[in-house]
């Protein structure tokens, strides 16, 4: 390409990262990260817990220290970039997202399921009049057609977003479905568009690829790949692969390799990899982050995660119905005690 096109990436280590270390993260670490980032040129460091902003509760799980003690540790050592928080009206309030714009968070994404991009209009309006940039998110894409999502983009933009994300939940998306969603956004828009990827499938780089190509210039990403399931795209590589093919993020390549090997690595309680039944969620589309879920009701009620998750996939549940995996998880366990007494 003649002229350099420029990719913003929002880096989400320590918002999605939080579902793989069970919203474990201490204000020491996430201003270690957050330094580290944003040395490197990270444009957008997103932190909240992973569920976003007022998610630490039974449901989804409690957060070791507050989010206001992690966005404040954040906001001290973002010089270069800015701070960025997660938002799911629901889950999150108004009185959240004005806390967060108090702690110095200049980006707000605001995701609802694919569907229901209406429940999300207070919230757009709000951050915008907070003077924060706004990113909708659109959940599990995987579950609408190109002609809906268009539906709710629209949706987004007329309540004040500046870019609408194309939001492989479940890492389920394959890149050709990834281009036609994109594209279908990008011509009915008049905003940016951009896509978050999740790796059950080994995909995130190359879907990644696929939506910059439909012209989707706005990418999450997260170091280490450390993120809900099998994790999300790994920023480092992201950033290579990028570089490679001619296109500019304003990351040192260098910098983010350093990141990701020295700061972020000794913090995960385990390897962020694509196992049997990551690998599942992608394969049966069930949201990436029910995967801790599914192992604790694995292993409470003697039975597969695999089937856990393939039984969730076909009742199509959304963020939010966590409670259905121990539903599922206890009819299976049943239905074996059944099966060994026959």
């Amino acid at each position: 390409m003649s002229e350099k096109i420029f990719v913003h990436i929002l880096d989400s280590t320590l918002r999605d990262g939080s579902h793989a270390l069970s919203h474990q993260f201490t204000a020491e670490q996430v201003a270690k990260v957050a330094k580290g980032l944003d040395e490197a040129g990270v444009e957008m460091i997103e932190v909240s817990h992973g569920d976003g902003l007022g998610g630490s509760t039974i449901t989804y799980g409690f957060s070791k220290q507050s989010e206001l003690e992690l966005l404040r540790a954040a906001s001290s050592v973002i010089k270069r970039g800015k701070l960025a928080v997660l938002l799911l009206p629901g889950i999150g309030t108004k009185d959240d997202l004005k806390m967060a714009a108090d702690c110095g968070a200049k980006v707000a994404q605001i995701a609802t399921h694919v569907t229901e991009a209406d429940i999300a209009e207070q919230h757009i309006g709000l951050a915008k009049k907070m003077g924060m940039e706004v990113i909708g998110m659109l959940m599990l894409s995987h579950m609408a057609s190109p002609e809906k999502i268009v539906e709710q983009g629209k949706i987004m933009e007329n309540a004040g977003a500046d870019v609408v994300l194309v939001t492989d939940s479940a890492g389920a998306l394959m890149p050709h479905t990834v281009r036609e969603r994109v594209a279908a956004l990008r011509a009915a828009l008049k905003i940016g568009v951009g896509f978050h990827g999740h790796n059950n499938l080994s995909l995130a780089v190359a879907n990644s690829v696929a939506a910059v190509k439909e012209g989707a210039c706005w990418l999450d990403a997260c170091t280490c790949g450390l993120g809900a399931g099998a994790g999300n795209t790994p920023v480092e590589v992201l950033v290579a692969v990028l570089d490679k093919m001619g296109y500019e993020t304003g990351i040192d390549l260098w910098k983010i390799m350093d990141v990701a090997e020295e700061i972020v690595r000794p913090i995960m309680l385990k390897p962020v990899r694509i196992g049997k039944a990551s690998l599942t969620m992608g394969y049966a589309g069930v949201y990436s982050s029910f995967l801790l879920h599914a192992d604790k009701a694995a292993e409470q009620f003697g039975v597969d995660a695999r089937d856990i998750l393939v039984e969730i996939g076909k009742r199509k549940a959304v963020g939010g119905q966590e409670d259905m995996i121990v539903e599922v998880a206890m009819a299976l366990a049943e239905k074996k005690k059944q099966r060994a007494s026959a």
